[in-house]
Protein backbone atom coordinates (compact mmCIF):
# COMPACT_ATOMS: atom_id res chain seq x y z
CA UNK A 1 0.00 0.00 0.00
CA UNK A 2 1.19 3.58 -0.84
CA UNK A 3 1.10 6.33 1.72
CA UNK A 4 -2.37 6.88 3.86
CA UNK A 5 -4.57 8.99 3.24
CA UNK A 6 -5.22 10.30 6.46
CA UNK A 7 -2.42 11.56 8.97
CA UNK A 8 -2.87 13.05 12.19
CA UNK A 9 -0.47 15.69 14.07
CA UNK A 10 -1.11 16.84 17.25
CA UNK A 11 -0.57 20.12 17.95
CA UNK A 12 -1.34 24.50 17.68
CA UNK A 13 -1.93 24.86 14.32
CA UNK A 14 0.83 27.76 15.02
CA UNK A 15 3.36 25.76 15.72
CA UNK A 16 2.67 22.57 13.10
CA UNK A 17 2.03 24.84 10.12
CA UNK A 18 5.81 26.18 9.55
CA UNK A 19 6.32 22.26 9.87
CA UNK A 20 4.50 21.30 7.03
CA UNK A 21 6.61 21.42 4.12
CA UNK A 22 9.31 19.48 5.88
CA UNK A 23 7.41 17.04 7.09
CA UNK A 24 5.14 16.77 3.60
CA UNK A 25 8.12 16.99 1.28
CA UNK A 26 5.95 19.58 -1.09
CA UNK A 27 3.64 22.22 -0.77
CA UNK A 28 0.03 21.60 0.08
CA UNK A 29 -2.77 21.73 -3.03
CA UNK A 30 -6.27 22.12 -0.91
CA UNK A 31 -6.43 24.31 2.82
CA UNK A 32 -10.41 23.79 4.11
CA UNK A 33 -10.65 24.92 8.21
CA UNK A 34 -13.93 25.48 10.24
CA UNK A 35 -11.89 28.00 12.85
CA UNK A 36 -13.79 28.26 16.09
CA UNK A 37 -16.63 30.89 15.39
CA UNK A 38 -16.10 33.93 17.68
CA UNK A 39 -19.26 33.25 20.01
CA UNK A 40 -17.84 35.42 23.18
CA UNK A 41 -15.97 32.32 24.95
CA UNK A 42 -12.80 32.17 25.34
CA UNK A 43 -10.47 30.63 22.52
CA UNK A 44 -8.45 27.01 23.01
CA UNK A 45 -5.40 28.79 21.02
CA UNK A 46 -3.13 30.71 23.73
CA UNK A 47 -1.88 33.84 21.45
CA UNK A 48 -2.00 36.67 23.54
CA UNK A 49 -5.35 38.48 22.68
CA UNK A 50 -6.38 41.06 25.40
CA UNK A 51 -10.24 41.20 24.66
CA UNK A 52 -11.71 43.10 27.21
CA UNK A 53 -15.16 41.45 26.81
CA UNK A 54 -16.97 43.88 24.60
CA UNK A 55 -17.74 42.95 21.12
CA UNK A 56 -15.49 45.52 19.24
CA UNK A 57 -12.68 43.82 21.38
CA UNK A 58 -13.60 40.20 20.64
CA UNK A 59 -13.82 40.29 16.98
CA UNK A 60 -10.46 42.13 17.53
CA UNK A 61 -9.30 39.34 19.80
CA UNK A 62 -10.61 36.79 16.99
CA UNK A 63 -8.77 38.26 13.99
CA UNK A 64 -5.97 38.58 16.30
CA UNK A 65 -6.17 34.72 16.85
CA UNK A 66 -6.61 34.24 12.82
CA UNK A 67 -4.31 36.33 11.24
CA UNK A 68 -0.83 34.66 12.35
CA UNK A 69 -2.54 31.25 11.08
CA UNK A 70 -3.99 32.51 7.65
CA UNK A 71 -0.47 33.97 6.81
CA UNK A 72 1.21 30.65 7.77
CA UNK A 73 -1.53 28.82 5.57
CA UNK A 74 -0.78 31.00 2.61
CA UNK A 75 3.27 30.21 3.36
CA UNK A 76 2.21 26.23 2.92
CA UNK A 77 -0.22 26.13 0.12
CA UNK A 78 1.23 25.79 -3.64
CA UNK A 79 1.03 28.29 -6.31
CA UNK A 80 -1.94 26.66 -7.87
CA UNK A 81 -3.24 26.23 -4.45
CA UNK A 82 -6.94 27.29 -2.93
CA UNK A 83 -8.46 27.95 0.41
CA UNK A 84 -11.77 27.29 1.37
CA UNK A 85 -12.98 29.13 5.11
CA UNK A 86 -16.31 28.21 6.94
CA UNK A 87 -17.64 30.95 8.83
CA UNK A 88 -21.06 32.40 10.31
CA UNK A 89 -22.67 35.95 10.27
CA UNK A 90 -20.88 36.94 13.08
CA UNK A 91 -17.54 36.88 11.51
CA UNK A 92 -17.82 37.02 8.19
CA UNK A 93 -17.28 40.35 6.89
CA UNK A 94 -13.92 40.68 9.51
CA UNK A 95 -12.97 37.41 7.90
CA UNK A 96 -13.27 38.79 4.42
CA UNK A 97 -11.05 42.06 5.12
CA UNK A 98 -8.36 39.89 6.60
CA UNK A 99 -8.15 37.19 4.27
CA UNK A 100 -8.12 40.06 1.74
CA UNK A 101 -5.60 41.35 3.35
CA UNK A 102 -3.52 38.14 3.74
CA UNK A 103 -4.02 36.61 0.22
CA UNK A 104 -5.39 39.66 -1.91
CA UNK A 105 -8.95 40.81 -2.75
CA UNK A 106 -8.29 39.48 -6.29
CA UNK A 107 -7.72 36.35 -5.20
CA UNK A 108 -11.19 36.25 -3.82
CA UNK A 109 -13.04 33.18 -5.95
CA UNK A 110 -16.21 33.12 -4.28
CA UNK A 111 -18.06 33.61 -1.49
CA UNK A 112 -20.82 30.64 -0.87
CA UNK A 113 -24.00 30.81 1.31
CA UNK A 114 -24.44 26.66 2.56
CA UNK A 115 -27.56 26.16 4.08
CA UNK A 116 -26.55 23.73 6.58
CA UNK A 117 -29.54 23.99 9.06
CA UNK A 118 -32.79 24.18 6.07
CA UNK A 119 -35.25 24.32 9.37
CA UNK A 120 -33.53 27.64 10.42
CA UNK A 121 -32.16 28.02 14.53
CA UNK A 122 -35.58 28.59 16.71
CA UNK A 123 -33.44 29.30 19.58
CA UNK A 124 -33.18 33.19 20.74
CA UNK A 125 -35.18 36.40 18.71
CA UNK A 126 -35.08 37.50 15.51
CA UNK A 127 -34.81 35.46 12.24
CA UNK A 128 -34.40 31.43 12.05
CA UNK A 129 -30.64 31.22 10.89
CA UNK A 130 -30.10 28.20 8.56
CA UNK A 131 -26.63 29.06 6.41
CA UNK A 132 -23.61 29.81 7.31
CA UNK A 133 -20.61 30.72 4.34
CA UNK A 134 -18.08 29.66 2.68
CA UNK A 135 -14.83 31.91 1.17
CA UNK A 136 -12.83 30.66 -0.99
CA UNK A 137 -9.77 32.06 -1.72
CA UNK A 138 -6.66 31.05 -4.23
CA UNK A 139 -2.91 31.41 -3.48
CA UNK A 140 -2.38 33.19 -6.89
CA UNK A 141 -5.98 33.23 -9.10
CA UNK A 142 -4.09 33.58 -12.06
CA UNK A 143 -2.53 30.00 -11.99
CA UNK A 144 -4.92 27.98 -9.52
CA UNK A 145 -5.87 24.93 -10.19
CA UNK A 146 -9.96 25.00 -8.85
CA UNK A 147 -12.78 23.90 -11.12
CA UNK A 148 -15.68 25.62 -10.07
CA UNK A 149 -17.65 23.28 -11.40
CA UNK A 150 -19.18 19.79 -11.06
CA UNK A 151 -20.36 16.77 -12.74
CA UNK A 152 -23.07 16.06 -10.02
CA UNK A 153 -24.87 19.78 -10.81
CA UNK A 154 -25.83 18.48 -14.43
CA UNK A 155 -29.35 17.90 -15.29
CA UNK A 156 -30.11 15.45 -18.07
CA UNK A 157 -33.14 17.52 -18.67
CA UNK A 158 -31.44 20.74 -19.96
CA UNK A 159 -30.57 18.27 -22.75
CA UNK A 160 -34.06 17.49 -24.59
CA UNK A 161 -32.86 16.94 -28.13
CA UNK A 162 -31.35 13.32 -29.14
CA UNK A 163 -29.08 12.28 -31.81
CA UNK A 164 -29.87 9.26 -34.34
CA UNK A 165 -27.31 7.29 -32.33
CA UNK A 166 -29.06 8.07 -29.23
CA UNK A 167 -27.13 10.83 -27.89
CA UNK A 168 -28.54 13.87 -25.71
CA UNK A 169 -27.89 17.27 -26.90
CA UNK A 170 -29.52 21.03 -26.86
CA UNK A 171 -29.21 23.74 -29.53
CA UNK A 172 -26.85 26.65 -27.79
CA UNK A 173 -26.06 29.99 -29.87
CA UNK A 174 -23.19 29.72 -31.89
CA UNK A 175 -23.52 33.87 -31.67
CA UNK A 176 -21.93 34.96 -28.83
CA UNK A 177 -24.54 36.68 -26.58
CA UNK A 178 -22.46 38.91 -24.16
CA UNK A 179 -22.87 42.34 -26.61
CA UNK A 180 -19.44 43.18 -24.65
CA UNK A 181 -18.12 41.38 -27.71
CA UNK A 182 -19.13 42.72 -31.01
CA UNK A 183 -17.27 43.72 -33.81
CA UNK A 184 -15.39 46.29 -32.60
CA UNK A 185 -14.03 44.23 -29.45
CA UNK A 186 -13.51 40.89 -30.97
CA UNK A 187 -12.91 41.71 -34.70
CA UNK A 188 -11.44 38.59 -36.11
CA UNK A 189 -14.44 36.68 -34.93
CA UNK A 190 -17.12 38.93 -37.23
CA UNK A 191 -17.34 37.03 -40.38
CA UNK A 192 -19.89 35.43 -42.50
CA UNK A 193 -20.47 31.78 -42.69
CA UNK A 194 -23.12 29.67 -45.46
CA UNK A 195 -25.52 27.76 -44.21
CA UNK A 196 -28.51 25.12 -45.63
CA UNK A 197 -31.53 25.09 -42.84
CA UNK A 198 -32.98 22.22 -44.82
CA UNK A 199 -30.01 20.21 -44.26
CA UNK A 200 -28.43 22.12 -41.37
CA UNK A 201 -25.32 22.35 -42.79
CA UNK A 202 -22.91 24.83 -42.29
CA UNK A 203 -19.42 26.12 -43.67
CA UNK A 204 -17.27 28.69 -44.13
CA UNK A 205 -16.62 28.50 -47.40
CA UNK A 206 -20.05 28.77 -49.68
CA UNK A 207 -21.51 25.73 -51.22
CA UNK A 208 -24.48 25.05 -53.53
CA UNK A 209 -28.08 25.61 -51.57
CA UNK A 210 -26.33 27.66 -48.72
CA UNK A 211 -27.23 31.11 -47.90
CA UNK A 212 -24.81 33.61 -46.45
CA UNK A 213 -25.44 34.33 -42.15
CA UNK A 214 -23.45 36.71 -40.44
CA UNK A 215 -23.88 37.04 -36.73
CA UNK A 216 -26.07 39.56 -35.60
CA UNK A 217 -27.82 40.30 -32.15
CA UNK A 218 -31.79 39.99 -31.94
CA UNK A 219 -32.32 43.73 -32.56
CA UNK A 220 -30.50 43.01 -35.76
CA UNK A 221 -26.86 44.81 -34.72
CA UNK A 222 -24.12 43.37 -35.63
CA UNK A 223 -22.49 40.57 -33.53
CA UNK A 224 -19.58 38.19 -33.54
CA UNK A 225 -19.50 34.64 -33.12
CA UNK A 226 -18.13 32.07 -30.13
CA UNK A 227 -15.90 30.04 -32.53
CA UNK A 228 -13.24 30.70 -34.75
CA UNK A 229 -13.35 29.32 -38.14
CA UNK A 230 -10.48 26.34 -37.63
CA UNK A 231 -13.32 25.44 -35.55
CA UNK A 232 -16.04 25.55 -37.10
CA UNK A 233 -14.46 23.69 -39.77
CA UNK A 234 -13.04 21.30 -37.37
CA UNK A 235 -16.30 20.23 -35.63
CA UNK A 236 -18.37 20.45 -38.65
CA UNK A 237 -21.11 17.86 -36.92
CA UNK A 238 -21.25 20.02 -33.76
CA UNK A 239 -22.97 23.04 -36.00
CA UNK A 240 -26.40 23.30 -37.58
CA UNK A 241 -28.07 25.80 -39.19
CA UNK A 242 -31.97 26.58 -38.81
CA UNK A 243 -34.67 29.55 -39.24
CA UNK A 244 -35.69 31.44 -36.52
CA UNK A 245 -37.96 34.23 -35.79
CA UNK A 246 -36.28 37.78 -34.97
CA UNK A 247 -37.65 40.93 -34.07
CA UNK A 248 -37.52 41.90 -37.88
CA UNK A 249 -39.17 38.18 -38.75
CA UNK A 250 -37.44 34.94 -39.87
CA UNK A 251 -33.91 34.28 -40.18
CA UNK A 252 -31.31 32.15 -40.48
CA UNK A 253 -28.89 31.76 -37.17
CA UNK A 254 -26.61 29.32 -36.01
CA UNK A 255 -26.38 26.95 -33.18
CA UNK A 256 -23.74 24.53 -31.37
CA UNK A 257 -24.82 20.80 -30.74
CA UNK A 258 -23.70 20.89 -27.35
CA UNK A 259 -23.51 17.19 -25.92
CA UNK A 260 -24.63 15.88 -22.51
CA UNK A 261 -21.70 13.53 -22.50
CA UNK A 262 -18.83 15.25 -23.80
CA UNK A 263 -15.77 13.51 -25.22
CA UNK A 264 -13.33 14.92 -22.35
CA UNK A 265 -11.74 13.31 -19.30
CA UNK A 266 -14.20 13.65 -16.66
CA UNK A 267 -17.32 14.38 -18.93
CA UNK A 268 -19.41 17.06 -18.68
CA UNK A 269 -19.09 19.61 -15.42
CA UNK A 270 -21.62 22.30 -15.09
CA UNK A 271 -20.22 25.69 -12.68
CA UNK A 272 -21.12 25.40 -9.32
CA UNK A 273 -23.68 28.09 -8.01
CA UNK A 274 -22.73 30.14 -5.02
CA UNK A 275 -25.78 28.93 -2.84
CA UNK A 276 -24.93 25.07 -1.77
CA UNK A 277 -28.20 23.65 -0.49
CA UNK A 278 -28.62 20.84 2.03
CA UNK A 279 -30.73 18.45 -0.15
CA UNK A 280 -27.03 18.65 -2.35
CA UNK A 281 -24.51 18.56 0.52
CA UNK A 282 -25.70 17.49 3.72
CA UNK A 283 -26.75 19.15 6.76
CA UNK A 284 -25.48 19.52 10.48
CA UNK A 285 -28.31 16.82 11.23
CA UNK A 286 -26.66 13.98 8.57
CA UNK A 287 -23.43 15.41 9.77
CA UNK A 288 -24.14 14.87 13.18
CA UNK A 289 -25.78 10.78 11.93
CA UNK A 290 -22.46 10.22 10.28
CA UNK A 291 -20.14 11.03 13.32
CA UNK A 292 -22.55 9.03 15.54
CA UNK A 293 -22.03 5.86 13.40
CA UNK A 294 -18.61 5.98 13.55
CA UNK A 295 -17.16 7.17 17.31
CA UNK A 296 -20.79 8.16 19.02
CA UNK A 297 -22.49 11.38 19.36
CA UNK A 298 -19.26 13.03 20.22
CA UNK A 299 -18.92 16.41 18.53
CA UNK A 300 -21.18 19.25 18.34
CA UNK A 301 -22.21 20.65 14.78
CA UNK A 302 -19.74 18.71 12.72
CA UNK A 303 -19.56 19.66 9.09
CA UNK A 304 -21.30 16.51 6.65
CA UNK A 305 -18.77 14.75 4.24
CA UNK A 306 -20.99 15.90 1.26
CA UNK A 307 -19.79 19.67 1.71
CA UNK A 308 -16.39 18.35 1.62
CA UNK A 309 -16.62 16.12 -1.23
CA UNK A 310 -18.14 19.04 -3.04
CA UNK A 311 -14.70 20.89 -2.15
CA UNK A 312 -12.97 17.78 -2.79
CA UNK A 313 -14.58 17.92 -5.63
CA UNK A 314 -13.15 21.29 -7.38
CA UNK A 315 -9.19 20.15 -7.42
CA UNK A 316 -7.63 17.44 -8.99
CA UNK A 317 -7.85 14.06 -7.29
CA UNK A 318 -4.02 13.53 -5.96
CA UNK A 319 -4.23 16.98 -3.84
CA UNK A 320 -2.69 17.06 -0.82
CA UNK A 321 -5.32 18.79 1.75
CA UNK A 322 -4.38 19.72 4.84
CA UNK A 323 -7.20 21.24 7.97
CA UNK A 324 -5.61 22.88 10.91
CA UNK A 325 -8.82 22.93 12.42
CA UNK A 326 -9.55 19.07 12.00
CA UNK A 327 -12.52 18.87 14.63
CA UNK A 328 -13.73 15.53 14.36
CA UNK A 329 -12.29 15.12 11.56
CA UNK A 330 -14.74 16.07 8.73
CA UNK A 331 -12.45 16.50 6.09
CA UNK A 332 -10.06 13.43 6.35
CA UNK A 333 -13.32 11.09 6.58
CA UNK A 334 -14.45 13.13 2.94
CA UNK A 335 -10.76 12.70 1.57
CA UNK A 336 -11.10 8.65 2.22
CA UNK A 337 -14.56 8.29 0.78
CA UNK A 338 -13.87 11.06 -2.05
CA UNK A 339 -10.67 8.39 -2.92
CA UNK A 340 -13.17 5.38 -2.68
CA UNK A 341 -15.79 6.73 -4.83
CA UNK A 342 -13.24 7.79 -7.89
CA UNK A 343 -9.97 6.27 -7.73
CA UNK A 344 -8.34 9.07 -6.42
CA UNK A 345 -4.83 9.76 -4.20
CA UNK A 346 -5.91 12.41 -1.91
CA UNK A 347 -4.40 12.69 1.22
CA UNK A 348 -5.27 14.95 4.21
CA UNK A 349 -3.42 15.54 6.78
CA UNK A 350 -5.75 16.71 10.03
CA UNK A 351 -3.97 19.26 12.61
CA UNK A 352 -5.84 19.32 16.07
CA UNK A 353 -4.82 20.46 19.78
CA UNK A 354 -4.53 19.21 23.00
CA UNK A 355 -7.91 21.01 24.01
CA UNK A 356 -9.38 19.02 26.73
CA UNK A 357 -13.03 18.30 26.17
CA UNK A 358 -15.59 19.59 28.21
CA UNK A 359 -16.47 17.54 31.51
CA UNK A 360 -20.14 16.10 31.40
CA UNK A 361 -20.05 16.26 27.56
CA UNK A 362 -20.55 13.16 25.18
CA UNK A 363 -16.99 13.03 24.05
CA UNK A 364 -16.10 13.16 27.51
CA UNK A 365 -17.85 10.53 29.01
CA UNK A 366 -16.62 8.67 26.04
CA UNK A 367 -13.33 8.43 27.46
CA UNK A 368 -12.31 11.19 24.58
CA UNK A 369 -10.19 13.80 27.31
CA UNK A 370 -9.34 15.93 24.39
CA UNK A 371 -10.58 17.31 21.16
CA UNK A 372 -7.37 15.75 19.44
CA UNK A 373 -9.07 12.46 20.93
CA UNK A 374 -11.76 13.01 19.05
CA UNK A 375 -10.17 13.17 15.58
CA UNK A 376 -8.18 10.68 15.98
CA UNK A 377 -10.74 8.40 16.80
CA UNK A 378 -13.08 9.20 13.68
CA UNK A 379 -9.72 9.30 11.31
CA UNK A 380 -8.99 5.16 12.65
CA UNK A 381 -12.47 4.62 12.57
CA UNK A 382 -12.76 5.80 8.67
CA UNK A 383 -9.60 3.49 8.18
CA UNK A 384 -10.66 0.55 9.56
CA UNK A 385 -13.94 1.05 7.45
CA UNK A 386 -13.36 2.62 3.99
CA UNK A 387 -9.81 1.92 4.07
CA UNK A 388 -6.83 4.29 2.87
CA UNK A 389 -4.81 3.90 6.30
CA UNK A 390 -3.96 6.23 9.23
CA UNK A 391 -0.58 7.64 10.38
CA UNK A 392 0.41 9.91 13.18
CA UNK A 393 2.98 12.60 12.98
CA UNK A 394 4.62 14.12 15.82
Amino acid sequence: MGEPWNVFIEGDNLDVLPRLPALLGRPVDLVYIDPPYNTGNDFAYHDDFRADGSRRSRHRAWVTMMRPRLVAAREVLAETGAIYVSIDDNEVAHLRLLMDEVFGEESLLAQIVVNLNPKGRQLGRGFATSHEYLLVYARDARRTVLDASSPDTVDERDFPLTAPDGRRYRHLPLRNTNKKFNPVTARTLHFAVWGDPSSGRVSTTAFDGAVEIRPVFGDGTPAVWRWSPPLIEARPDDVVCRVVKGRAGERVDVYQRDWLHRDTPGGRRKKLRTIWLAEEVGSTDTAVAELKELVGHVFESPKPTGLLRRILGTMPADALVVDFFAGSGTTGHAVALENAADGGTRRCVSINSAEPTRPGSNAHAAGLGTVADVTRARLQAVADTVGGGYEELD
